[in-house]
């Protein structure tokens, strides 16, 4: 299929939505579909290799549509669409997937977040109320049960895909052992506790910095972050046993995730999300989440009811949010218990077999045009 793709992301950046959305096309162009990514803005005139950027398997068109508002775009970007002569529409805005039905285009609308705002809850039920072929693609069960509960939006059952993030599990195929890893990437040669991803409210940066005052045996190791947010972190830190590294390309990560005998996701109850929004903590589907268990390490992490739509006490290990002395006694007892570690990391590798991206491109597009 001919598939056009309306995504609101800056390309290229490192926020976690702009990763997402370049995962899913690069999954869609993987399935053998021509796929062009309709983004706002002007092309960034520095060069930038987004295959190495963004870690994708493949190429595929992107378009920048100049538009005076954000508004406006989802519309500019459906006649762009219209212009391609796309078989399908797919995304991220609950605007142009109306606009799609409207033009009698078939339509994914892909969900992460509830509506917001006067008007996000009547565009979202204008996309269920209105007629076509069309499919909402939400990255979490709760996410329609939350749809449903506050505002009494509904789907038919065979219009609605739970489509948890990705992992692109080839690129994690080989890696090495952590102290192998951390000798390749001039790492402390202490045992290591890591998360990866952006410093923004919630994300457990202070939770972090907490545990590693009070486990000086062990490195603490932060991949990500904006250098603002990297060096507001340093200065917080009071022991000398964290490492910040500010951004790695997403090509990069396995590699560092492989470094780690501990992989924290050490979420409050309220997260903000890389688009400014707030309180994603019980809808979220965090992808390094899936890459934690393709890296086939230990996890903790915060018990939010959401997280457990994947992970399971067999796979992972639950810690109230922000209950330092908590999280603190299940990392000593798993750095004192290698078997364990491992045990947890084989049985996270082999549950996530089933949550590639090219897995969950299928499943969003099964029978939507048959």
């Amino acid at each position: 299929m001919k598939i056009a793709a309306i995504a609101g992301s800056q390309i290229p950046s490192d926020t976690a939505n702009s990763i997402q959305v370049m995962k899913a096309c690069s999954a869609l162009v993987q399935l053998g579909h021509d796929v062009t990514l309709l983004v706002p803005g002007n092309r960034k005139s520095e060069i930038v290799n987004l295959k190495s950027h963004y870690g994708l398997q493949t190429d595929f068109p992107i378009e920048w549509l100049a538009s005076p508002s954000r508004r406006l775009f989802t519309w500019q970007a459906v006649q762009r669409a219209r212009a391609l002569s796309a078989d399908l529409l797919y995304t991220w805005f609950p605007q142009s997937a109306v606009f799609g039905l409207l033009f009698h285009i078939p339509t994914v609308f892909e969900i992460h977040l509830q509506p917001t705002g006067a008007l996000g809850p009547a565009w979202h039920r204008a996309f269920a109320a209105l007629r076509g072929r069309k499919r909402l693609a939400s990255i979490t069960r709760a996410l329609v049960d939350l749809l449903e509960r506050r505002h009494n939006i509904r789907f038919h059952a065979d219009e609605v895909v739970i489509a948890p993030n990705g992992v692109e599990l080839e690129r994690f195929a080989s890696l090495p052992d952590p102290v192998t890893a951390r000798r390749t990437l001039n790492l402390p040669p202490a045992p290591t506790v890591m998360c990866t991803g952006h410093l923004y409210a919630g994300r457990g940066a202070d939770l972090f910095l907490a545990l590693a005052k009070e486990l000086p045996q062990a490195h603490f190791v932060w991949v990500g972050g904006r250098p603002a947010d990297v060096e507001a972190w340093k200065a917080r830190a009071e022991s000398n046993n964290v490492t910040f590294t500010g951004f790695i390309p997403n090509h990069d990560l396995p590699l560092y995730q492989a470094a780690a005998d501990i992989l924290l996701m050490p979420y409050s109850r309220s997260i903000m999300g890389s688009s400014g929004s707030a309180d994603s903590a019980s809808v979220a589907s965090p992808m390094k989440m899936f890459e934690y268990m393709a890296a086939g390490r230990a996890i903790v992490t915060a018990d939010l009811p959401v997280i457990r739509e994947v992970l399971n006490e067999r796979n992972a290990v639950f810690c109230e949010p922000d209950e330092v002395g908590k999280w603190k006694v299940e990392i000593e007892r798993l750095l004192a218990d290698e078997p364990r570690r491992r045990s947890l990391g084989e049985q996270a590798r082999q549950d996530v077999q089933g949550y590639t991206w090219l897995a969950r491109a299928e499943k969003i597009l099964a029978g939507l045009l048959a």
